[in-house]
């Protein structure tokens, strides 16, 4: 059954007025649909019973089944979300340390074809995309969980499972309807997409028109050892993608996050972080370092390990020794399943469609 947040205002309206509606009672559906959080409050609504009747029966207009919620100790809440189909994905709300807000991170994809080698939801593969609809669907559930932390959603990331610039078309779709005045109202300068360094899809986000901010997965300031790491290395180079990010960045004027995970004896070291430092000069880019959460072995067979707190100082010391803005964000959700794939891999593969034959 199809979910209303499938549906565009437009979209919706001309199925509204197909059943015998006006406009207005569309507007005022999707409306209230949006200020529930995935839930029409119906006794609220002054409609047709006619109308009623029919959106209920042959549209789903509820929110996403919850297969699974954890929260940790300092707040951060990670929820499995499960789709018509049966297929789960992973969606994370994590409060900000000071006041009431909370940002999200949501997913593009069921799975990830990527093959990144220390991440948790690569050793799952690829499964499908997303719709709009089950993007949209993620940031009503996390703005309820905010909500009922006594919190408000204030940003979004789509760093969660999968690669969004290979599923952009949903993206920027769903995007526009979380971002819009009219249904999600969270605003588009509040709103990051990140990509493991698919040059065309850069481009095509920024010639969206969206405005949004742009995150980078670098991970290593050289090609070899990125090659390593992410196999879309081999085929898009440090450089070019720091040449599209600059595009980006002058293209919208938002400056670009570069997410730099350390992983000991990998990619942490003083030479490598005067490296990063050397491809970051004349550049406005932030760089965001994160301390690898340990998942096992990855699809290599390799067990990587996150570096000691005194080696995380150095690197960071080496960049700002440099001029480079650059920040250490502190780990979250620790105690529960936290790393992109993790919740999935353990709860969710395995009750989806075809699992015993994976």
């Amino acid at each position: 059954m199809q979910s209303l947040a499938e549906f565009s205002v437009e979209a919706f309206t001309a199925r509204v007025e197909a059943w015998g509606g006006r406009p207005v009672h569309a507007r005022q559906i999707l409306r209230s649909f949006y200020a529930g959080d995935g839930a029409v409050a119906w006794d609220e609504l002054t409609l047709p019973r006619a109308l009623r009747a029919r959106i209920e029966a042959e549209l789903r207009t509820g929110p996403a089944e919850l297969a699974a919620r954890q929260v940790a100790a300092d707040g951060t809440t990670k929820v499995l979300l499960r789709f018509e189909d049966g297929r789960t994905v992973e969606s994370v709300l994590m409060p900000d340390w000071k006041g009431e807000r909370a940002a999200g991170c949501l997913s593009s994809q069921v799975g990830c074809a990527m093959g990144c080698d220390f991440c948790a939801t690569a050793q799952g593969g690829f499964v499908r995309n997303l719709t709009t609809g089950e993007i949209v669907g993620q940031f009503l559930a996390l703005r309820h969980e905010a909500k009922t932390a006594g919190r408000k959603l204030q940003t979004l990331v789509l760093m969660g499972m999968g690669e969004p610039m290979l599923n952009l078309d949903n993206v920027v779709e769903a995007v526009r309807r979380i971002a819009g005045n009219d249904l999600g109202a969270l605003g588009r300068k509040q709103i990051t997409v990140s990509t493991v360094g698919i040059v065309p899809g850069i481009e095509a986000l920024a010639a969206s028109g969206l405005g949004v901010s742009l995150a980078v997965s670098l991970h290593a300031p050289d090609d070899v050892t990125r090659a390593r790491l992410l196999p879309m290395g081999r085929r898009y180079g440090v450089a070019e993608i720091l040449a599209a990010a600059d595009r980006y960045q002058a293209a919208t004027g938002r400056i670009t996050t570069i997410q730099y995970c350390l992983l000991a004896g990998v990619n942490d070291s003083p030479e490598q972080a005067r490296a990063l430092a050397a491809l970051m000069a004349g550049r406005r880019m932030h760089v965001n370092l994160l301390r690898y959460n340990p998942t096992g072995s990855g699809l290599s067979g390799v067990e990587y390990r996150p570096p000691e707190p005194a080696g995380i100082e150095t690197f960071l010391g080496e960049l700002r020794a440099q001029g480079v803005v650059a920040h250490f964000r502190r780990p979250r959700g620790e105690g529960i399943d936290a790393a992109c794939g993790q919740l999935r891999g353990r709860l969710g593969r395995e009750s989806e469609p075809g699992a015993a034959t994976r």
